[in-house]
């Protein structure tokens, strides 16, 4: 689990970021949390965006998405989700 401080720094580290994935009609599929889970393991954190036509509200794909890939959430904002996942081979996020 991540601690309060450092949820505010990867806060930080995600706002100039953009979304690189997002959720629309079809919800969250199994190739979908490959995509981010590969991903993940690539950026350590990032972006994805909720559009309008998603059928699930965005605390549900956010859990389907934790669970699926074993990210930590770091935020909802809007409708934009933040996930970290420290990466094996590709450490490049210290957290404080």
């Amino acid at each position: 689990m991540l601690t309060g401080k450092q949820k505010r720094f990867l806060r930080a580290e995600a706002h100039h970021l953009n979304p690189i994935f997002q959720v629309g009609k079809g919800g969250v599929n199994e190739n979908m949390i490959k995509q981010i889970s590969d991903a993940l393991e690539a950026r350590e954190l990032f972006k994805i965006s909720i559009l309008q036509n998603c059928e699930e509200d965005k605390d549900t794909v956010a859990e389907q998405l934790v669970k699926g890939t074993g990210a930590e959430l770091v935020q909802i904002i809007g409708n934009t989700i933040v996930l970290y996942k420290e990466s094996k081979e590709n450490k490049q996020i210290q957290l404080p």
